[in-house]
């Protein structure tokens, strides 16, 4: 790529007393990491981290065959070859400007998309799940990134972040063009937007779920009024979003950028631009104590939570703009937000709105209250929930629907904050019937440690429990002792497919474990 095209979109300027390079020049790649290669003739951006500043290699980057570096203030080069030209490129933001490069570097993919980005505390990736579900039932090519991962057609791309970084992020917007998509529904963390790792991406539709306390400490957000503004980050980049209305916090995280909600329905046009992108807002609602859904411009009513034979589900009527009765084959009343949020973008999207009530009935996501059907006189479900907050609405969620019990399995990870486990271990002596204390992933703790802790916060309330260390006795043990009417949860491991023991992750997929245990019980 040239040099000149490498840098469409940026402000900078030149280190003085560095040579202003020739724009026809062309760079073989884009580099900011410098601990991998960096070929001859690449461009290095410097990024100032919390914990290594690389802008100190700078001087190392020229030395192993950089042609540019980009950095957020001068720095020291001592390198001076004779034959080649050495150029620093000063920007405001070098995170920014990473964005900038790299969707430079793979032609700018999201502009060959329509795309969609989720964020808030709770809900992302069902809510991203139900719409790629929609889109895919209404003939679009959808990718999805998220916390599960990049799907790409039928394949799913491990990932480290919910939200990859901006090189990685471009990369696999690019791979979905290049094989099809013509769609992508994203979720955005907090920690992206505070970084900017989607900041070169002009969202089509944004979704705003939910946000509570959460994400704040260390390396994350320094307090709550951080973590909202970080949230809100994403209404300066999108055409067009939906808020639930419910959320005490919606308006501070929408209005500062939109140009006001419009309660017919009907979305503004956005200007395409980041820094001035105006975005209209529109809102949802399940707040069934007021009759003309509160302004909203789609809202539900009728709740009804079903129990076909074990199979749990909800109903419920969607008013306002789009009306139609809608089915969902996962349980939970915070379902009814995440579908309403899916068809509050969808209905603008789909040619044939049957594609939404379809699509919403066939979603299931991984390791997210995930149905696993073994039998028709209980219910078994695998999620994701791994601190109390989730937890408790999870239990909460499943006591709606009178079980006979609820049985909980659950451990705690290793090497974390050990407050988690005392919380974790009370909520689930409160809320169910029986708790099964077992293991999660120990890391370099011992198993019993992690349990003792966790006892600690059991002990509190005056809920049933047992203990059985090993992760696969203890599912077996629920299995082979469930009741008629029980709901039986097994949370914290949700999508992984490994534990993690002493620093070496095996391979430990609770879907075959459960295969397994009713072959052998001869269920």
């Amino acid at each position: 790529m040239k040099l000149k095209d490498l840098l469409a979109g940026l402000n900078y300027r030149f280190m003085e007393g560095m040579d202003c390079p020739d724009y026809d020049k062309d760079i073989s790649a884009l580099c900011f990491d410098n601990r991998a290669e960096i070929p001859e003739d690449a461009a290095f951006v410097c990024i100032s981290g919390t914990k290594y500043d690389t802008h100190d290699f700078a001087d190392e980057a020229f030395r192993k065959g950089a042609a540019c570096v980009i950095a957020e203030h001068e720095v020291d080069i001592k390198y001076a070859p004779e034959d080649k030209e050495l150029t620093v490129i000063i920007v405001k933001d070098s995170r920014k400007a990473l964005s900038i490069l790299s969707a430079n570097w793979f032609g700018n993919p999201s502009r060959s998309l329509l795309t969609i980005a989720i964020t808030g505390t709770k809900g992302k990736s069902t809510t991203a799940g139900m719409i790629r579900s929609i889109l895919e039932e209404d003939g679009h090519k959808t990718g999805i990134i998220g916390t599960l991962g990049v799907g790409i057609k039928d394949r799913y791309i491990h990932t480290n972040n919910t939200t990859p970084g901006p090189f990685d992020l471009q990369k696999y917007m690019r791979m979905m063009v290049d094989e099809g998509c013509d769609s992508l529904v994203m979720e955005v963390s907090s920690q992206a937007l505070k970084q900017s790792r989607t900041a070169a991406i002009v969202f089509d539709y944004a979704l705003f779920t939910n946000l509570e306390q959460d994400h704040i400490g260390e390396n994350e957000h320094a307090d709550f009024s951080e973590y909202m503004h970080c949230k809100s980050l994403l209404f300066r980049q999108c055409r067009h979003a939906a808020a639930n209305m419910d959320d005490p916090h919606w308006r501070e995280v929408t209005q500062d950028f939109g140009a006001g909600r419009n309660n017919s329905g009907t979305f503004g046009n956005g200007t395409g631009s980041e820094d001035n992108t105006v975005c209209e807002v529109e809102t949802f609602s399940v707040d069934e104590n007021n009759e003309n859904g509160n302004g909203n411009a789609i809202y539900a009513r009728n709740i009804r939570f079903t129990n076909d034979q074990g199979e749990l589900g909800i109903e419920y009527d969607v008013k306002g703009a789009f009306e139609e009765h809608i089915k969902l084959s996962i349980p939970g009343r915070f379902n009814v937000y995440n579908s309403l949020a899916a068809i509050a973008v969808c209905r603008h999207i789909v040619k044939d709105r049957s594609s939404i009530t379809s699509g919403i009935y066939k979603t299931k996501v991984l390791g997210r209250l995930e149905p696993v059907k073994i039998s028709d006189r209980f219910s078994l479900m695998i999620d994701y929930a791994h601190n109390a907050m989730a937890l408790e609405s999870l239990l909460k969620t499943l006591r709606e629907y009178n079980p006979g019990r609820l049985v909980c399995l659950f451990g705690c990870g290793g090497n974390r904050d050990k407050e988690r486990r005392y919380e974790m271990g009370e909520v689930s002596s409160e809320l169910s019937d029986l708790t099964v204390v077992t293991s999660d992933n120990p890391r370099f703790e011992e198993p019993l440690d992690i349990i003792n802790d966790i006892l600690s916060g059991v002990r509190k309330a005056s809920g049933w429990y047992v203990v059985i260390p090993d992760r696969r006795d203890a599912i077996r043990y629920c299995i082979e002792n469930a009741k008629d009417g029980d709901m039986i949860v097994l949370a914290g491991k949700g999508q992984e497919d490994y534990q993690e023991i002493k620093g070496v992750k095996y391979h430990m997929d609770e879907r075959e474990i459960i295969s397994d245990i009713v072959k052998d019980l001869k269920l």
